[in-house]
């Protein structure tokens, strides 16, 4: 820890804090629409995402505790709160007595399937509609860049 800190220029520290302010008001406002027009939160809407995203809607539980970047014990209380409404279930893992899958159900899906158009036109009202194609194509390798570096470091 004897080493000398770095500080950010004024154009980092401008670009670094506009970046956190943008995120937390995107994040911010993405939340309360879903909130209340979907009667879920961010979280539900992430956890129900990815699960579409894989095959058979299902995943073991501490990959997709990885794949959100949330704590075991976050993942776990979650999944047993949105089991109780019924977006999700567990399921054993034969291979692994210890894991267990969270599964999208029925319920779950028809949930993401009524929250997804609220929640894309505000991503086009909040963001998309305010930045250039070539800016997005910016943000996008910027954004590619930086997570697949995060990524590596966890190999």
């Amino acid at each position: 820890m004897g080493e000398t800190v770095q500080w950010l220029t004024p154009e980092e520290q401008r670009a670094w804090r506009g970046f956190v302010r943008l995120h937390e008001k995107l994040v911010g406002r993405l939340s309360r629409l879903l909130q209340s027009e979907a009667n879920m939160s961010a979280a539900d809407f992430a956890v129900l995402v990815h699960l579409t995203d894989v095959p058979e809607g299902r995943q073991r539980s501490l990959d997709l505790a990885h794949a959100l970047e949330w704590e075991k014990s976050r993942m776990s209380h979650h999944i047993a709160r949105m089991a109780k409404r019924g977006f999700v279930t567990r399921q054993e893992c034969p291979e692994d007595g210890r894991g267990a899958f969270v599964v999208i159900t029925e319920a779950g899906r028809a949930a993401i399937e009524a929250a997804a158009p609220h929640h894309v036109e505000a991503v086009r009202e909040l963001f998309l509609d305010h930045v250039t194609p070539a800016e997005l194509r910016v943000l996008a390798e910027i954004s590619d860049r930086v997570v697949g570096k995060m990524d590596e470091d966890l190999s």
